[in-house]
Parts: C-alpha cells; structure tokens; sequence
C-alpha cells in the first residue's frame, strides 16, 4: 500500500521531519539539482539529489487518495497527523535497521 492523507507535503518537508525524530536539524544550500541538505550541528551532508531517480516527465505536484488504505485497511487519515505518520515510518526504518545488524551480528 502506498499511505496517503490525502494532504500535500514537499520532500524538504518529509525529509526535515524525519530528521527531526532523529534529532537532527537539516539546513538547506544549494538550488535545483545541486541542493543539500546539511546536518546543522556536524556540517555534514546527509541529503543529495540523485540525477538517477528523476522521473522524465517531472510532475510538479502529487495528491494521493487514501479511500483504498480506508476501505481495505480500515485506516483513516483524519486519526493520524502528517507528523504522526512520519515518526511512524521513521521509527520502523530503525527498528528494521537494527534487528539486520542483530541478525547479521549473530550469524557472523
């Protein structure tokens, strides 16, 4: 399934609120392809634009329809915020992340 709210967000968006759950306050430099994003307390870049995953025919803007996720899934948008949804997805990331390195770790 692909979750929608049915709301619109910019990538910048996501990606600042995904650091946040991480703690990490991204600074932006750079226009178009060259954009970066920047971790505010290292100076690090932890954000590029990959040339590779344009789409050849770029939309400028994307509103997904969450009936399906409703009717199949039960899940309704108006119960999770925008925010919500972000720290749930980031929270998963990590926890996949570490039970990989269990597993790897365990059978080395």
């Amino acid at each position: 399934f692909i979750i929608s709210t049915g709301e619109q967000h910019t990538v910048r968006e996501f990606v600042e609120k995904a650091f946040e759950v991480l703690s990490i306050k991204i600074t932006w430099e750079g226009k178009g392809a060259n954009e970066k994003g920047i971790d505010s307390k290292t100076g690090k870049v932890i954000v590029e634009i990959d040339p590779k995953y344009y789409r050849p025919t770029e939309v400028e803007t994307l509103l997904g329809d969450p009936t399906k996720a409703k009717t199949v899934l039960g899940w309704d948008p108006k119960e999770t915020s925008f925010d919500q949804l972000v720290k749930l997805m980031v929270e998963s990331d990590i926890k996949q992340v570490e039970n990989e390195n269990y597993f790897k770790q365990s059978h080395d």
